[in-house]
């Protein structure tokens, strides 16, 4: 167990921080997930900006990494291209 009060502090920061990086992850999952799930054109081309802009702001906070938001944004705009 931590006796510093800075280490004390730190361990709730983690944890709070942790919290918060596991929801904008699982939310971030759940609009590629629901994206690719779409059949229809003009709906996957209207939720594109929405879900690369999710994917910039989390890869510039460190949630997940610059090159896995951008191999997710080159993979989900070819799928919204292919649509017929």
């Amino acid at each position: 167990m931590a006796n510093h009060k800075s280490s004390k502090k730190r361990i709730r920061q983690t944890l709070t921080h942790n919290a918060a990086n596991r929801y904008y992850g699982k939310t971030m999952r759940n609009a590629v997930r629901r994206l690719r799930a779409t059949s229809d054109k003009a709906e996957a081309a209207d939720q594109l900006p929405k879900v690369s802009s999710m994917l910039d702001r989390l890869a510039k906070k460190n949630v997940i990494h610059a090159n896995k938001a951008a191999n997710l944004k080159s993979k989900l705009q070819k799928k919204v291209n292919a649509l017929g």
